[in-house]
């Protein structure tokens, strides 16, 4: 069986994070992840103290192993979710879109582990250097907001950087991505598209239906003309208009920053696969079945361990 050092830190069985994604990653998620041996991630999003609190709580009643909760930094609520992890003493936070300086004396003294997540070796350093436990290096491969580098290229560079165990994330559906990922010199992966199928994650079905049916060419980017905004998403009208707006003449960074509002939701809870924000990752197209969160996982580390353990064929 692989383990890791990220288990042993963590208290997981298997080496998986599932990605904390905005209006998807709820506590029954979450739980659901935890219970199949990865690290379950609740979203805090845009959302106040209330509603994270409530999912921590769904969590805590679903699983008695550990999870996660990632925080948007940028997040109007980001200061008062902060204090609700570590008032709840979650297991684990992530973090993403700024640096959690600030907050991580708070969380540490808490018994939170901080894993934040990084696209750039010069972030993975001063991660370290805050306190970080572990960083996420998430490539360009991933949906939602995303870096300008590859995962194979990001991972590599940003494990020879630091000291502190390495997730890699982005462009991973299945064993072989594992097992790819362990070569590159991380520790362990984070899962967001593949997650998106679970029979447990309470996004719309016509949200599942739009990755189910996805190819390799499925998704596109948005967001890039100004830079600081760039997001991965699932091809459609939502798209289509989003690029055309973004390359007007009149375009400027705030009215190309207003085109996302509402979309994601508009997608994940309403269920419009046309005019919302269908954010996924390069691998969609790799995805073809809904299954438990907990077969997600078996299947994925069941084909990781025979990749590695035959391994030894290419070296004479």
């Amino acid at each position: 069986m692989i383990n890791s050092p990220i288990c042993e830190a963590i208290g997981i069985e298997y080496p998986i994070f599932q990605g904390g994604m905005a209006w998807i990653a709820d506590g029954k998620l979450a739980a659901a992840v935890s219970n199949g041996g990865g690290l379950g991630i609740i979203s805090a999003m845009n959302a106040g103290s209330d509603y994270l609190r409530e999912q921590i709580r769904i969590a805590k009643e679903s699983t008695d192993k550990p999870f996660g909760v990632n925080i948007m930094l940028q997040s109007p609520h980001a200061e008062e979710v902060a204090a609700v992890v570590a008032e709840e003493k979650v297991s684990v936070v992530t973090t993403g879109a700024g640096s959690p300086a600030k907050f991580m004396e708070m969380w540490i003294a808490a018994g939170i582990k901080v894993i934040p997540v990084i696209a750039s070796v010069a972030m993975a350093k001063k991660m370290e250097r805050c306190g970080a436990c572990a960083v996420v290096a998430e490539g360009q491969e991933s949906g939602g907001h995303i870096g300008e580098l590859t995962t194979m290229a990001l991972v590599p560079q940003v494990a020879d950087a630091v000291n502190i165990p390495v997730i890699a994330a982005g462009g991973i559906a299945d064993g072989r991505g594992v097992a790819a990922a362990f070569m590159l010199g991380a520790v362990g992966v984070q899962l967001g598209t593949r997650f998106l199928v679970a029979t447990e994650c309470g996004v719309h079905q016509n949200y599942k239906d739009a990755v189910l049916k996805a190819t390799d060419i499925s998704t596109v980017t948005t967001g890039r003309r100004f830079g600081g905004n760039t997001c991965r998403s699932i091809k459609n009208a939502f798209t289509r208009n989003f690029v055309k707006e973004e390359y007007s003449p009149e375009a400027t960074p705030e009215s190309v920053a207003n085109l996302g509002v509402g979309a994601l939701r508009m997608a994940a809870v309403e269920g419009d696969a046309k005019n919302g924000c269908l954010l996924a990752g390069q691998i969609s197209g790799m995805v073809n079945k809904e299954q438990p969160a907990a077969e997600i996982i078996k299947e994925i580390f069941d084909e990781a361990e025979s990749l590695l353990g035959g391994a030894s064929k290419w070296v004479k």
